[in-house]
C-alpha cells in the first residue's frame, strides 16, 4: 500500500495529527451524513459488503443519515442490472438507506460547471500524452507534469488535468491514524476529466460528497492514496474536508483483493445472516456465535448498540476465506 500511516506508543485515533484531518473522542457525535457509493459494475462480494456495513455501522453510531449513491459514470465498465442488483442486496441484508438514491450520472452538468470554473481560474490545463509515452519518462508510474507548459487545446482527445497545490495533502485517518506520502503525489498534476470525455472518479466522488453534505467517508484502505488528489479538490474548491475512515481489505488466498476483476463471488440471500456476521467479526467486532442465526435486522441492530469504532483493525489487508 502507498501509505505509511505513522506508529504511536499510544493508538493515535485518539488525537488530532494534520491540517487536513482531525479526530475527536468517539463519545462524540459530529457527524451527519455518510455514505456508500458502489459502481454497476457487478452484484457485492464481501469485499464490498465490509464496506457497506462499516459505512452504514460508523454513521448509525453517531445518529447520522447513511445515503446510497451509485457511481454510474464509467458506461464501459457498467454491468446492466447491476445497480438493482445491489440494491435489493443491500435491502436483504438490513441495510437501509436514508432519503432517495443518488445517481452519480444525474450530475453530470454539475461536473462539467465546475470543470469551466477551474478552467476560468487556470487550475486546469488539456494533456495529450499516452500511458506509453507517461511511462517511457516516469519512474514511478506517477505523470510527470509534461503538458502543464505547453498551452493545449481542451477541444478533442484530451485528459483535463489539475494543478497541484503547494501544501503537503497527509491527513489523519479515523482508522489507520497519521498518513503520509511522498513528495512526488503531491506535486502530481492529477486528471479531473478523462481523453473519453468521461468525467475521472476524483472529481465527481468530492463534488457529490459536498453536495450531499457527506462529511464522513469510509471506504477500503485501496483509496487511502486517492485522498491527497482528493484533498487538493476541496482545496480548490473551498471547501472543508470530510472525517476520513479507510478499512482494511478482505484479500483471497493467493494475497489479492476480493474484486469483481479478481472474480470475487458475489454475497447471497441464503447466506445472509452469516455473511453479515462474518463481516462485522471482520471489522473487529466481537458479535455472538448465536446471532448467526437471527435474521440480518436483528444482527444490524446488535452490531449499532455494540459498535467500538477503536475495535477495528488498524491493518491494510485480512485474509478471507469463506
Amino acid at each position: 500500500m502507498p501509505a505509511t500511516p505513522n506508529d504511536s506508543s499510544t493508538d493515535s485515533r485518539t488525537h488530532a495529527e494534520s491540517e487536513f484531518g482531525r479526530s475527536f473522542s468517539t463519545s462524540e457525535k459530529p457527524s451527519l451524513r455518510g455514505r456508500f457509493a458502489p459502481s454497476p459494475s457487478g452484484p457485492l462480494h464481501f469485499g464490498s459488503l465490509v464496506a457497506a456495513v462499516g459505512s452504514y455501522l460508523i454513521a448509525k453510531y453517531y445518529g447520522a443519515e447513511w445515503q446510497v449513491r451509485i457511481e454510474d459514470i464509467d458506461p464501459p465498465r457498467e454491468i446492466d442490472g447491476a445497480a438493482d442488483t445491489i440494491l435489493r442486496q443491500l435491502e436483504t441484508f438490513g441495510l437501509h438507506w436514508d432519503g432517495p438514491i443518488v445517481y452519480q450520472s444525474d450530475n453530470i452538468p454539475r461536473f462539467l460547471d465546475i470543470l469551466e470554473s477551474l478552467k476560468r481560474q487556470d487550475l486546469l490545463y488539456a494533456c495529450d500524452c499516452t500511458r506509453k509515452q507517461i511511462n517511457k519518462i516516469s519512474d514511478d508510474g506517477r505523470y510527470p507534469n509534461i503538458c502543464r507548459d505547453k498551452q493545449l487545446s481542451f477541444e478533442g482527445e484530451v485528459a483535463w488535468k489539475l494543478r497541484h497545490g503547494k501544501n503537503n495533502y497527509d491527513f489523519f485517518d479515523q482508522v489507520q491514524g497519521q498518513c503520509d506520502f511522498d513528495e512526488s503525489l503531491y506535486r502530481e498534476d492529477f486528471t479531473v476529466k478523462r481523453k473519453d470525455g468521461l468525467m475521472a472518479y476524483q472529481l465527481a466522488v468530492v463534488v457529490d460528497d459536498i453536495d450531499s453534505g457527506i462529511d464522513h467517508v469510509v471506504r477500503g484502505i485501496d483509496l487511502l492514496d486517492s485522498t491527497p488528489r482528493q484533498l487538493r479538490l476541496y482545496e480548490v474548491l473551498g471547501k472543508a474536508a470530510p472525517l476520513w475512515y479507510h478499512l482494511p481489505l478482505a484479500i483471497n488466498e493467493e494475497g489479492n483483493k476480493l474484486s469483481k476483476q479478481n472474480h470475487a463471488e458475489a454475497i447471497e440471500a441464503v447466506k445472509a445472516s452469516q455473511q453479515l456476521h462474518q463481516a462485522i467479526a471482520f471489522l473487529g467486532q466481537k458479535p455472538p456465535v448465536a446471532l448467526r442465526q437471527e435474521p440480518p435486522e436483528i444482527i444490524i441492530d446488535w452490531a449499532i448498540e455494540h459498535f467500538s469504532l477503536g475495535s477495528i483493525p488498524r491493518q491494510q489487508q485480512i485474509p478471507y476465506f469463506d
